[in-house]
């Protein structure tokens, strides 16, 4: 498939914010529960704005993508069997309740709307929190199954796409909550930067099965059953035009196999061992820059690898476009 910068951009972007808010929400969580120091509620509504930003970014990226951007509304009308119709409800959703969050936190609306148990109190920030949280992890299924629910594309038609999405979201999320803490001087660094560790291994586990599996695919089609001829020798010498066209355009990357293989060692160089040392070489020195540069080597190792995705797939449709006369 033809990796649309575009869509890179939006799934990549949505992804650190969705993180960077679950992030907020964790150590908010923690705090509760005394394992961590209360922050003050400026901390949580500025991290709350960047997620904010990461997410409109997002989906202003995607705009690029359509031939005509007036009608992206209609985009919802088909919530009841598209991913992409879901994704699209869902992502106002979450970026309402983010913005409900941090304004929330930024008032100072803490007075305990009601009392669970003997010793939670939940406010309007937590309950934002807990409903955005939900939000945020429907949102990273409904984007992942736009390309994991088409079953004719083997290579994206696994759970391991909803799982990579989750856990590399969530990963890039935590990382740059780390970076965020790093840059203001607040000693959450170790924390949110320890949680970004564990959940980039999960991912980097996660990727590697992914990619074992595609190198291990059996086709379900050929030259031979696409045409209707079981001759063993069959081989396209043309595709019956001088010239491209939109389907080789859009349903083919158009690179080389070694740039694609180039591209798959240089996101797993960066987005999985380069982050970990730079985390690891902060938690040593107490360096408020490195995990600002882990964030910044993993996003784009992120881009890479969200490019090797899509360039991954290879649509049944080429089997006819393999070669222009």
């Amino acid at each position: 498939m033809h990796p649309a910068f575009s869509v890179i951009f939006l799934t990549t972007l949505i992804g650190a914010g969705q993180g960077l808010f679950l992030a907020m929400v964790t150590g908010q969580l923690y705090a509760i529960a005394r394992f961590l120091p209360v922050q003050a509620d400026q901390f949580y509504a500025v991290g709350s704005l960047v997620a904010l930003i990461l997410l409109v970014a997002g989906l202003a990226s995607s705009f690029f993508h359509l031939g005509r951007p007036e009608r992206a509304w209609r985009a919802a009308a088909k919530w009841r069997t598209s991913w992409l119709s879901r994704e699209v409800i869902v992502l106002p959703i979450v970026m309402a309740l983010v913005f409900g969050y941090g304004v929330a936190h930024w008032m100072g609306w803490t007075q305990p709307l009601f009392r669970v148990g003997e010793s939670l109190q939940v406010d309007a920030t937590l309950l934002l929190g807990l409903l955005g949280t939900l939000a945020s992890f429907a949102l990273f299924v409904c984007t992942a199954m736009i390309y994991a629910g088409v079953k004719f594309l083997q290579e994206w038609h696994t759970p391991l796409t909803v799982v990579n999405f989750t856990f590399l979201g969530a990963a890039s999320g935590f990382m740059l909550a780390a970076a965020y803490s790093a840059y203001i001087g607040n000693p959450l660094v170790t924390f949110f930067g320890t949680w970004a560790v564990i959940l980039t291994l999960v991912g980097l586990v996660s990727r590697l099965a992914h990619l074992s599996r595609n190198a291990h695919l059996k086709r379900k089609s050929s030259v031979q059953t696409a045409i209707g001829v079981r001759h063993t020798a069959v081989v396209q010498k043309a595709q019956g035009a001088t010239g491209g066209s939109f389907n080789t355009r859009e349903f083919f990357h158009g690179q080389s196999e070694s740039t694609v293989g180039t591209v798959r060692l240089v996101f797993l160089v960066l987005v999985f061992p380069v982050p970990i040392l730079l985390i690891g070489a902060a938690y040593v020195t107490a360096s408020p820059t490195l995990p600002i540069l882990a964030f910044v080597a993993q996003y784009l190792g992120l881009m890479a690898e969200r490019w090797s995705f899509f360039a991954e797939a290879r649509h049944p449709q080429n089997l006819y476009y393999q070669s222009v006369a």
